[in-house]
């Protein structure tokens, strides 16, 4: 196969964005990010301006081709969630249970084993959000479900990150102890603290065990207060990271600039997508209540927010053009910094030579133009 040099737009290595530079293809593999030269020999691709960057990772994917992640998904489902995701820009994610029941639990990971087993596309592991949540902060989590966590829940989970590439539990410190954090944190489990109405010091004794990620800052947690710090406090002020809904609607772009201001670094993007996503689906049901989508909302019928109507080219698109985040920072929060978290810098977030050719080009709009998997063109201009 001839060398393939994707040239025109800048190139953003995970870190830097950098002028006058390309990206060099062979065999799905990149060979090279260097300075143009018009010596250079091989089959070139002249993209329009714009920026060339490492393919996305999402780390809170709930659904996706008009699929939800739950008691009935398989490896079958799982494949399609993360192909469809894969058109959105997102090179891997992580697909996200959220409140369920323990057999539907049981199910969702031996389908994401199976998913490991047979090296699905795009698919980096689990995510669990709940059951093991605080019910003053449910959300849209079905409050009949929620329940405190147990040893044989915690014996389930060890063994899970043991056959993950990644599982990132969500929970809150109501309803799961310091040891049993400090027993996940110990299998391998990253433990995000969320939907919960702790304390600071609580927070901080979950962080002291274990616990280095928040889940969705500021939405269903307790918020920072004069006298109160809450467990925003908490993750603005230590070396916790946190994901954040940039669509405008979970946050306000005041509040981003200020958590940007307050943590330089840590932040990471992420959709919090249902099954909307990459459809046209207007309505599903979840655990037999109506989600709605609405102008960019998705809503239960009280008013609740429900997941995220959003992919991450628009979260990007929200955090340069709405908050003022340097691109540089904002491409960093869904690339190198996500790979991170989860320990996968090795094969994800970066551009590098040997590493597999995973890209996306986005125009100076911000809007995806093309994806690129090992090297292969999968969607242009269709985003």
């Amino acid at each position: 196969m001839s060398m393939q040099i994707l040239s025109g737009a800048q190139v953003f290595d995970g870190e830097r964005l950098l002028d006058n530079h390309v990206v060099l293809i062979e065999s799905g593999t990149i060979t090279s990010v260097q300075r143009d030269a018009p010596s250079l020999k091989g089959n070139r691709v002249a993209l329009q301006g714009g920026i060339l960057a490492p393919a996305l990772l999402d780390l809170q994917v709930n659904g996706g081709a008009g699929l939800m992640v739950d008691g009935g998904t398989d490896l079958a489902v799982l494949q399609r969630i993360c192909a469809a995701h894969l058109r959105l820009g997102s090179a891997g994610i992580l697909p996200t249970l959220i409140t369920d029941s323990p057999d539907a639990t049981a199910r969702v990971i031996a389908a994401g084993i199976a998913a490991t087993q047979a090296r699905i596309p795009g698919f980096l592991g689990l995510h669990l959000e709940g059951p093991h949540l605080g019910p003053r902060r449910k959300g849209a989590h079905d409050p009949q479900l929620i329940r405190p966590m147990t040893a044989e829940d915690v014996a389930r989970l060890c063994d899970a990150a043991r056959n993950l590439p990644a599982l990132m539990v969500t929970l809150a410190p109501e309803n799961a102890s310091p040891e049993q954090i400090a027993t996940l944190t110990s299998a391998g489990v990253v433990v995000s603290l969320g939907h919960t109405d702790c304390n600071y010091e609580t927070a901080r004794a979950a962080m002291a065990a274990g616990a280095r990620c928040a889940t969705h800052l500021f939405n269903a947690m307790s918020q920072l207060g004069n006298r109160a710090p809450g467990l925003v406090g908490a993750v603005l002020e230590g070396n916790s990271v946190a994901g954040l809904i940039a669509d405008g609607i979970h946050i306000s772009p005041a509040t981003l600039r200020i958590a940007l201001a307050a943590k330089a670094s840590g932040l990471f993007l992420v959709s919090d997508c249902m099954a909307f996503a990459g459809s046209d689906l207007q309505q599903i049901v979840l655990n037999g209540r109506l989600i709605s989508r609405h102008a960019g909302r998705l809503t239960l019928p009280d008013g609740t927010l429900a997941g995220a109507d959003l992919t991450l080219p628009q979260a990007l698109k929200t955090m340069v053009e709405t908050v003022g985040t340097a691109p540089a920072r904002a491409l960093a929060m869904a690339t190198s910094i996500p790979a991170g978290v989860i320990s996968a810098t090795h094969a994800y977030g970066y551009l590098a030579p040997g590493r597999s050719a995973h890209l996306i080009h986005l125009n100076a709009d911000w809007q995806l133009g093309a994806v690129w998997q090992a090297g292969k063109l999968v969607e242009s201009d269709k985003c």
